[in-house]
């Protein structure tokens, strides 16, 4: 028999142990009178006819002094809701069984209730069964724990509603001991007695640590402090709190305990600072704004007036801003101006400050100098542009921005920050006649009567005859033939000399005249391939730039039809060439008259094809045969890896869509190698021919002029081995070597040099050495993967830096390392192994062309099958949101919550549980009764024992109202020990 734990009643008034009584065999009810009369504890005699005795203690509870209970029954004075368990734990004591505290509602006579606890002994009285039932009122206490758990749970709610905790500080050991606001709020901390410093301040961050100890090691009694600090987080984020702290003490004497309070002020921070941000900073690029920056500008200028220097303000717009929200969208557009302050932002120097100045306008202030050089100051301006300008990448279109500069002067152009800001932007509207660069200066006015001048003289040029045309040839890399000239205009001004095209044709754009200048292009271009062939040439297709007036007019298709029949010319020999921009400013327009030109016989050009933003559903749309990769690209071929990446995608991307590509601007040969390893079809370009006169290039055609053998495309099996190394002795060995192999060696002596020969030859296998002057064979073959990854690349050495291999290797750059002194056998195995890869890597790449063509078929299903995922994809993380808050809620509950399913099995525990029970009791997977069977036993409200903890349990049956039982969830109320005692 377990022994009773001690009764809520004072130990005083207990004045009969009734699990102690020894009732004697035969008892009668005047011998339980006699014994229990006097007693100060509730006692009733109960058999099953009903109440038998209660002493007056009993009559005094129930509010029947003075009156007998005798004839009553016992689940008269306890509320309707509980008499059946009155009348059960009736039954058990008449049936022997031993009794325990249990408590109920009780009845007083009056109809009042009060809170009673009861527990139940089986004696015999005359023979017969009876319950000896011991009674004590602990409404009181019951009361006050209610209200102790009602200020706990007031306390949690207030800390959660203001994002706050408490904690109590023991002085002067340093124990913190936290309330649950303040491990909601700052996640895990030290138990309640850890006294080391780092583990009891741990959430502070560690930077404010020190401060916060400094201010309790100094604090007064009943002197408050407070301070602000970060603090981490629960979910690991770091917070801005507010940090307040005192020293009370109870009574005079006693040591004083430290009570903080910690309340996140995050928001209001970051508030506070967002406002002080945007009163002087754009919000889109996080730069300065127009009046923090006039602000700098003045303090610059205060400073140049002291050392008698000067400075240069550069303002760059973009123009297309509101065209681009109309295309892209306003999110596009607001990108391609963040990208476009991020790259500004780069090019700033030291000293130098970038800020936002308008809608579409950015402004850089440049460092001061004790003379600016205006030349200088151009020049860096048009680098600057064609830095800005590089294409970007906004939502899988290709964007290339469109920008213009103005630059002013200090003190040249105004002596205030104002009003030399306001001249740079004054200027910038000049730029777009100026090449995309102007100044404020009086110059600017000069140029706009130049312009008015050169619209004059060019419509009296075309009556005039003062244009001419020049023809610059388009190669095929595959036959060396000529395949096509461009016909280019050209003026030769009697007041201005030669006009370049850049300058007059923009004139013609801006007057108006554009439309008749076209016209007598392509009439000129026409009749002179008629009059080439009438002279026995053969004379390639010609191929007429279009301007986007003469694409929006609409007749274009009409127009081209009345020249052909004019003067007679197989439409097969001619060819259109739009820009990109111009066929994207209206598709659907464009896709009509591309296919009336189409049906003509007119081959369709794509020019600078890179600079617009057009997107691959519009080019598998459009009629274009040849797209022409703009030369902003081909420039960069050689030097920048970016570019070449580019190229590549373009490439494969004409060729899926049975397009042809032409490269324009080809300068050099190592541009022309490097275009025809990548698979480009045409070139044009200084580098075979400048423009050229109609009648030397009859001379020439006459001759049959043509790319020489060794510039075409190679397809004859050759295997060409790249030998790079300083020493000739080396060289001449592995020469020796390799040879035997059949393989075409090509010798280098250092990186410089290996460069040359890759874009002369095309070369399938390098093999380097690592320490060589000038660049390293790490630094070559990083160069040489960039510009020409087809190759396979090996490194031969026997000094070097191991971890510059290593990290060659793990990037790609390098395929295999060899070391010196070399085995021949072993070598030649290697090289005859990289020969091996290149050879698949080559098949792969012409399997993996013919399954893109397949997949640009695929790209309309892909796309919609893709929309069908992304719709199941967001109702899963619906869902998924959906479940994640009512664990949310769940974990927020004071209450411990314990799901169980209907095997057995625990299948989830709320925070407050993993608080109030040990950790290996709350495994899920594993049998309930197995960590805690009293839980798992335990039946509606009623109360049990945890490992060691008195708790109240409500079982809730999931489905049971649906006859789909799916298990239970368990809610636990830990209560006092004294309230819980279990008695024998």
């Amino acid at each position: 028999m377990t022994a009773p734990q001690q009764p809520l009643v004072p130990p005083a008034t207990a004045a009969v142990d009734v699990s102690a009584l020894v009732v004697p065999e035969g008892a009668s009810l005047p011998w339980f009178a006699a014994v229990l009369e006097h007693s100060e504890v509730a006692l009733v005699l109960a058999q099953a006819q009903g109440v038998r005795y209660a002493n007056p203690a009993a009559r005094r509870l129930l509010g029947w002094d003075g009156s007998p209970l005798e004839g009553h029954q016992l689940s008269d004075w306890v509320a309707p809701e509980d008499r059946p368990r009155i009348a059960e734990q009736l039954r058990r004591r008449l049936g022997g069984q031993s009794g325990q505290f249990w408590e109920v509602q009780g009845l007083r006579r009056d109809g009042s209730r009060f809170d009673v606890r009861l527990c139940g002994q089986p004696v015999v009285v005359d023979g017969q069964p009876a319950d000896l039932v011991t009674l004590f009122d602990v409404s009181e206490t019951r009361q006050a724990l209610r209200q102790a758990q009602w200020n706990a749970e007031l306390l949690d709610h207030s800390e959660q509603l203001s994002r706050s905790g408490s904690y109590v500080l023991a002085w002067p050991e340093g124990r913190l001991r936290p309330s649950a606001g303040l491990r909601q709020l700052v996640g895990t901390l030290a138990d309640a007695g850890a006294a080391d410093p780092d583990e009891a301040w741990a959430w502070v961050a560690p930077e404010d640590r020190i401060r916060v100890m400094q201010a309790w090691r100094e604090a007064r009694p009943d002197q408050p402090f407070q301070l602000q600090h970060r603090a981490l987080g629960a979910e690991g984020q770091w917070l801005q709190v507010v940090h307040r702290g005192v020293l009370h003490t109870q009574t005079p004497g006693d040591t004083p305990q430290g009570i903080g309070l910690v309340q996140d002020i995050t928001r209001q921070h970051e508030a506070e600072q967002k406002v002080q941000t945007l009163a002087q900073y754009d919000v889109l690029t996080g730069l300065p704004n127009r009046a923090h920056f006039i602000q700098q500008l003045a303090a610059r200028m205060q400073i140049a007036r002291w050392d008698r220097s000067g400075f240069v303000l550069t303002v760059v717009e973009l123009p297309q801003l509101q065209e681009l929200r109309v295309t892209l969208g306003h999110e596009a557009a607001q990108t391609v101006l963040r990208t476009l302050a991020q790259r500004l932002q780069q090019q700033a120097q030291e000293q130098e400050l970038v800020a936002r100045v308008s809608g579409q306008g950015l402004a850089l202030m440049g460092r001061a100098a004790p003379e600016v050089q205006p030349e200088a100051a151009l020049e860096q301006a048009h680098q600057l542009r064609k830095w800005l300008q590089a294409p970007m990448l906004i939502d899988a279109a290709e964007v290339l921005p469109r920008c213009r500069i103005g630059l002013a002067m200090f003190p040249g152009d105004g002596q205030d920050g104002a009003t030399l800001l306001e001249a740079a932007e004054k200027a910038c509207a000049l730029a777009d006649e100026a090449g995309g660069v102007a100044f404020a200066r009086a110059e600017a006015h000069a140029h706009a009567l130049r312009e008015m001048q050169m619209a004059s003289a060019l419509r009296h040029a075309l009556e005039r005859q003062e244009l001419r045309l020049v023809y610059q040839p388009q190669v095929s890399l595959s036959s060396g033939a000529i395949v096509g000239l461009e016909a280019l205009a050209r003026w030769h001004s009697p007041q201005w000399g030669e006009v370049p095209p850049t300058e007059f044709i923009g004139v013609a754009e801006r007057s108006g005249l554009i439309g008749a200048l076209g016209q007598w292009v392509l009439d000129t271009a026409c009749r002179q391939w008629v009059t080439w062939r009438a002279a026995g040439l053969q004379a390639p297709r010609v191929a007429v730039n279009v301007s986007p007036h003469q694409l929006r007019r609409g007749d274009l298709a009409l127009a081209v039809q009345r020249v052909l029949l004019d003067t007679g010319m197989d439409p097969r020999g001619l060819g259109i060439e739009l820009t990109e921009s111009a066929v994207m400013d209206d598709p659907a327009r464009a896709g009509q008259a591309l296919s009336e030109l189409r049906a003509l016989g007119v081959e369709v050009a794509l020019d600078d094809f890179g600079t617009g933003y057009s997107s691959l559903a519009c080019l598998r749309s459009l009629p274009i045969d040849v797209v022409k990769l703009d030369r902003s690209f081909v420039s960069d071929l050689d030097s920048a890896p970016e570019s070449m990446a580019l190229t590549r995608a373009i490439l494969t991307m004409a060729h899926g869509l049975g397009m042809q590509v032409l490269a324009e601007g080809v300068e050099n040969e190592e541009q022309l190698n490097l275009l025809r390893s990548k698979g480009c079809d045409l070139i044009q370009g200084y580098w075979f021919s400048p423009p050229v006169a109609a009648e030397a290039l009859a001379e020439r055609l006459a001759t049959g002029w043509r790319l020489a053998a060794r510039h075409l495309s190679r397809d004859d099996g050759r295997r060409t081995l790249l030998l790079v190394d300083d020493e000739d002795n080396i060289l001449s060995a592995l020469r020796r070597l390799l040879r035997r192999d059949g393989y075409e060696i090509l010798t280098a002596r250092n990186g410089e040099e290996a460069l040359r020969r890759l874009a002369e030859h095309p070369v399938d296998v390098i093999l380097s050495d690592q320490r060589m002057p000038g660049m390293t064979g790490v630094e070559l073959l990083h160069r040489a993967a960039a510009l020409y990854p087809d190759t396979v690349r090996m490194t031969l050495s026997g000094f070097t830096d191991l971890q510059s291999i290593i990290d060659a290797v793990n990037e790609g750059a390098i395929y295999k390392f060899l070391t010196k002194p070399w085995d021949d056998d072993r070598l030649r195995a290697h090289v005859a192994e990289a020969f091996r890869r290149k050879g698949m890597a080559d098949e792969n790449r012409r399997l993996s062309t013919e399954v893109e063509t397949t997949n640009a078929l695929m790209a309309h299903v892909n796309s919609q099958l893709s929309a069908a995922l992304d719709r199941q994809r967001e109702q899963a993380l619906l869902l998924q949101a959906s479940v994640g808050g009512v664990r949310e809620i769940l974990d927020s509950l004071p209450l411990a919550v314990i799901g169980v399913d209907p095997d057995g099995l625990l299948v989830y525990a709320n925070a407050q549980a993993h608080r109030l029970f040990p950790p290996e009791t709350l495994a899920l997977g594993v049998p309930a009764r197995a960590g805690m069977p009293g839980l798992a036993s335990a039946g509606s409200q009623e109360h049990c024992e945890i490992q060691g903890q008195a708790c109240r349990v409500w079982r809730h049956r999931l489905g049971a109202e649906s006859g789909a039982w799916r298990g239970d969830v368990l809610i636990c109320l830990p209560i006092s020990e004294d309230l819980c005692h279990e008695s024998a």
